[in-house]
């Protein structure tokens, strides 16, 4: 929804480096399902029709349940909300389809003119698309499911006419990438990307601990996306999975999602485990800390892949100043940024097993976000930048009562050389 979509490829090479990243997130028991509170959800029928079934989903402290009550719309009710899908209303494209902006009444949700009503994206699949129907139905089975505050709403579907579409909230900022990557926009603030960042890890922490875990398998910087006041929302759950049962550790599936984003367990064997997703957001972090792409063949040599080129300099004080974001102008308070960079090795682990959870995640981030800066930082930014006459380059200030953290483990790059593509959707 308002986004680019890569093709997909099918076969990327891979190669593996070591590190030793430090250990900042302490592990703690997870709460008893019979601790938490639980809320009443509708279950959509198999062909993702009306809703019938009732059932429970644990209610995590990360968020809460909605219960969603979708709207079964006919295919002329989104011509008319789109102007007949007129090409100055797409607001983006993908392997699904393609994206339109369109409006409805916000009660009767019967389409309206424009700026009457409320914004919508309609999100329409390619005729004929196999792909497209498997992922409408995903889809419609997981957001038909169950909503939370940082999942993106979905208002209806329609299913008519071999037409696949799906009507969701229109989230006016669009996407993180577009905020990090395109030249002409506006610099977000370091206040802004932590709370995308807590939003963000909100929305996969409540996937995790969902009684039946869902796996998103898509966790990337195009796929959060952003209201007016920049709170973050997960979309597209066309490649969302059900995790494992019966006591196993993992699923097997084909392997699908975005190259630069997928756990290298996964992209290795096929085997998916809730934690793969730890490793996505890492790299979303990743690219939030540095503002730069997971993979980039405009940059010069070594430095194309961000996850081998940045993780050796990430437990580096010294080194972590000159790959943060210049856009930030050094305005940011060094020890959560070397916080964050902690959390960021750990997500990047080779084994999922050793990743911490998105609780224990979250509950790190909200803890850097308390960190404010400090006088004598924004005192030796102030003063590089009147000796740099460049308010844009990298900061130079000191960082003083580092954090003394036991080290452990090993680390494990997922290094792969070449281009953002998508590995193939299908299933």
């Amino acid at each position: 929804m308002g986004n680019c979509w890569p093709k997909p490829v099918d076969n990327l090479p891979s190669s593996n480096k070591f590190t030793s990243p430090p250990s900042v997130i302490k592990k703690h028991t997870a709460t008893p399902a019979s601790n938490t509170k639980r809320a009443v959800v509708a279950q959509p029928s198999g062909d993702g029709g009306d809703q019938s079934e009732k059932e429970e989903l644990p209610l995590p402290a990360s968020g809460k349940i909605i219960t969603p009550n979708l709207k079964m719309f006919t295919l002329a009710e989104l011509k008319s909300a789109t102007k007949n899908f007129r090409p100055d209303t797409v607001l983006g494209e993908g392997g699904f389809g393609t994206v339109f902006k369109g409006w409805i009444d916000d009660k009767t949700f019967a389409p309206s003119k424009v700026g009457v009503g409320i914004p919508v994206a309609v999100k329409k699949s390619n005729p004929d698309s196999e792909q497209g129907l498997k992922e409408w139905q995903a889809e419609v089975k997981f957001l038909g499911k169950f909503s939370h505050p940082n999942l993106v709403k979905l208002i209806g579907y329609c299913w008519e006419e071999k037409e696949f579409l799906l009507v969701y909230e229109h989230m006016l900022k669009g996407s993180l990438e577009s905020h990090l990557f395109r030249k002409c926009a506006e610099a977000l603030s370091w206040d802004t990307r932590l709370k995308i960042a807590i939003g963000a890890a909100k929305g996969l922490a409540f996937l995790h601990t969902t009684e039946k875990q869902v796996i998103y398998r898509d966790f990337k910087a195009s796929n959060i996306l952003l209201d007016s006041d920049y709170n973050a929302k997960l979309s597209d759950f066309g490649l969302a999975k059900m995790g494992p049962v019966n006591g196993d550790s993992h699923v097997t599936t084909r392997v699908v999602g975005t190259y630069g984003y997928a756990a290298p367990e996964y992209m290795a064997t096929g085997h998916l485990y809730v934690r793969s997703d730890v490793y996505g957001f890492g790299v979303v972090l990743l690219e939030i800390l540095t503002g730069r792409r997971v993979l980039d063949l405009n940059r010069p040599n070594g430095e194309t892949n961000l996850v081998e080129w940045a993780k050796p300099m990430l437990p580096d004080k010294k080194k972590l100043r000159k790959i943060m974001d210049p856009r930030l102008e050094g305005q940011y308070p060094s020890k959560a940024a070397y916080q964050i960079a902690e959390i960021i090795l750990q997500c990047l682990e080779p084994d999922p097993k050793t990743r911490p959870s998105m609780e224990e995640i979250l509950e790190c981030l909200e803890q850097c976000n308390a960190i404010k800066m400090k006088p004598r930082e924004k005192n030796a930014t102030r003063a590089h930048d009147q000796r740099s006459g460049n308010h844009r380059n990298h900061n130079n200030y000191g960082h003083r009562s580092p954090l003394h953290v036991k080290k452990t483990g090993s680390g494990n790059v997922i290094g792969n050389q070449g281009r953002h593509a998508a590995i193939n959707r299908s299933y």
